[in-house]
């Protein structure tokens, strides 16, 4: 019989054996996940995926303050040097989704190994690189193996933390994604400094070879694999729907990448956007209709409490968010000429209020719910609003901008982690990863149009501080979409309750 078995997706009721014989599954054989005894090395684990996590999302960042010195040590235009920035974003989010399925079925330990050798290697590739063409080549197959590897992590927390522990593991979780996204300019700041402006953003990505040989080493240690009555032998992969929500993702995206490099053809793709989700969603559903495991389970997750308002939550921060601290470094650097360390060092207190609201966040997120997150997003915009009002034309300029981006920060570490939590919390663990990457390529996706949007609006300004001003409106408008989002979650909760 055991050669015979082999395990099937099955709608509402999680996995399912089967055999070529009708061979009904041994009560013993089933399992409820919520039921188990919590990995005693369930910690541990989490730092390890947290760091490997961090090394990938900071490589998101840390770029924003190496344009110039990318510009000079390989003698390109900036439109060019975009697509070195740009083109990680793209590539990570293409693949997030599939990269989350794909642990959900073959196991996370397999994909965090697979996902992270693939990211050393492009990340030395990068780094040795002698053309710029091959710099961006490398780049994307580094964002490419960057979206194997993060959602992992929602994975990897859905299926050994329970109840509070959850909590407390996603916040540590959002605490990681806030802080690589705003200390990347400070880390990119310090290593080109220490290693010269003509070659020091070679390094910006050499360091993640001995980092990530280490987190290899950590992976195949203590993550632990996934017992072999749950793995989904002969596991058939949604390549159709992969295929369609790629396509999706890359008719939105390319566009805005497009549009930061100076060009404005492909903005004639985003009419496919709709028609191409339009598609994914009917393919899933005919899947699901059928008894076939899908990449994404669209019916399933549209019906969990909380789930679609929180992505859209998550994807409208980030396009808020993002932006601003991007167009605030620009600034910093092209009109108040501050070199790369002091732009990232004017903007650590938003990494420091992220890096102390986050865990507090997490811990208590259970017990308040989305109220944390609707009052988050107005601190938040508190922060930024009196940036806007007091810091621009200013000196000293520090004395404006650290402590409004330090409450800026202290609202933004409370946003993440919370909204992860809650919008996953009633995810099952078999679609943790997937799931957890769809929520992931939303960030993803605001990223990028966040970026486009607010370096567009600075570059309308007639002045660099008017820009400023202008783009950190818009942002504001963003974020006060997200603002609505998060009270209508709140209104669902409470009607939930």
């Amino acid at each position: 019989m055991g050669a015979n078995l082999r395990v099937e997706w099955a709608p509402g009721a999680g996995e399912r054996v089967v055999s070529e014989h009708a061979v009904d599954v041994p009560p013993e054989r089933e399992h409820d996940d919520r039921a188990e005894a919590p990995d005693p090395r369930r910690w541990r684990i989490l730092g390890v995926t947290l760091t490997v996590g961090f090394m990938s999302l900071l490589d998101v960042s840390i770029v924003n303050v190496a344009i110039p010195s990318m510009r000079e040590g390989l003698h390109t235009s900036s439109a060019t040097i975009q697509w070195v920035v740009s083109g990680y974003a793209l590539a990570f989010g293409l693949t997030l989704v599939a990269g989350g399925r794909l642990g959900d079925a073959y196991g996370r330990r397999r994909m965090m190994l697979i996902g992270l050798t693939g990211f050393v290697l492009s990340s030395a590739a990068v780094g040795l690189a002698p053309s710029v063409g091959l710099v961006i080549a490398a780049r994307l197959l580094q964002g490419a193996t960057a979206g194997l590897l993060t959602p992992q992590s929602s994975g990897l927390i859905q299926q050994l933390f329970r109840g509070p522990e959850r909590a407390r593991a996603f916040g540590m979780f959002g605490f990681t994604v806030s802080t690589a996204a705003a200390i990347g300019p400070v880390l990119g700041g310090l290593i080109i400094a220490a290693a010269g402006e003509a070659d020091g953003w070679r390094w910006l990505f050499l360091i993640n070879v001995p980092i990530g040989a280490a987190a290899l080493v950590a992976v195949a240690t203590l993550v632990p694999r996934r017992p072999p009555d749950r793995v989904e032998h002969g596991a058939r992969i949604d390549v159709v729907g992969a295929v369609l929500l790629g396509l999706t993702v890359l008719a939105l995206l390319y566009p805005v990448v497009s549009v930061e490099s100076g060009a404005r053809l492909p903005l004639l793709l985003l009419v496919l956007v709709p028609v191409l989700a339009f598609a994914f969603a009917r393919w899933e559903l005919h899947l699901r209709r059928h008894e076939r495991p899908p990449l994404l389970d669209v019916e399933l997750l549209r019906g969990l409490p909380g789930y679609v308002n929180g992505l859209t939550v998550g994807t409208l921060y980030f396009t808020g968010y993002t932006g601003l601290i991007l167009v605030i470094s620009v600034y910093l650097q092209e009109a108040l000429h501050y070199s790369p360390l002091e732009a990232g060092l004017l903007i650590i207190p938003f990494a420091v209020g992220s890096a102390v609201s986050a865990p507090l966040a997490g811990r208590y997120v259970s017990d308040v719910g989305r109220r944390l997150t609707v009052g988050a997003l107005v601190v938040v915009m508190t922060g930024t609003l009196l940036f806007l009002l007091l810091a621009p034309g200013r000196d000293p300029l520090w004395a404006w901008a650290v402590p409004t981006l330090l409450l800026a920060g202290l609202g933004g570490g409370a946003v993440i982690s919370p909204n992860i939590t809650l919008t996953l919390a009633d995810v099952p663990p078999r679609m943790g990863g997937a799931a957890g990457g769809a929520l992931q390529t939303g960030q993803r996706i605001g990223s990028s149009i966040g970026a486009a949007l607010l370096v567009t609006a600075y570059g309308l300004g007639s002045t660099p501080v008017v820009g400023l001003r202008l783009a950190l409106g818009t942002g504001l408008v963003l974020l006060s979409l997200a603002l609505v989002m998060a009270v209508r979650a709140l209104r669902v909760q409470d009607q939930g309750a």
